[in-house]
């Protein structure tokens, strides 16, 4: 299993491969099509986070020790940018999730390239996963 690093090294290598924001955010898209969406009953106003333009569902559960993490969102950019955190933080101890840096965020320039309101949603997401790994330390 990589650790938390290693897969945030590996997100940063796939995104070296583009020069172009645009392919980059194909990438992004294609990762949120291949995440496995919340269950449907999960899809409600307990599981939004707040702070998000567009609508988008956590739902997080610890067991073995670590954290499990999936997600849904209306919005398939906003998908593919929490596919892209979940890619991180599943299987992870909560205490690495609250503790380590997110540096493949400033690497890969995504926050720099997203619009205000999308980087704030960024944010929120998160803190919101933080908050849950918190909530097993």
């Amino acid at each position: 299993m990589s650790t938390f690093k290693e897969k945030q090294a590996s997100i940063i290598a796939d995104f070296e491969v583009f020069d172009d924001w645009m392919d980059k955010y194909e990438l992004i898209i294609e990762l949120g099509k291949e995440i496995e969406g919340i269950i449907p009953a999960k899809r409600n106003d307990r599981q939004l986070i707040e702070g998000c333009q567009s609508r988008v569902w956590l739902d997080s559960s610890f067991s073995d020790s670590v954290m499990n993490f999936s997600a849904d969102s209306d919005a398939i950019i906003t998908k593919g940018i929490i596919a892209l955190l979940i890619k991180v933080f599943n299987g992870e101890k909560p205490e690495t999730i609250i503790k380590e840096e997110l540096f493949f965020i400033k690497e890969i320039g995504l926050q720099e390239h997203l619009s205000p309101t999308r980087a704030n949603g960024l944010l929120g997401m998160v803190k919101r996963m933080k908050m849950d790994a918190l909530k097993h330390v």
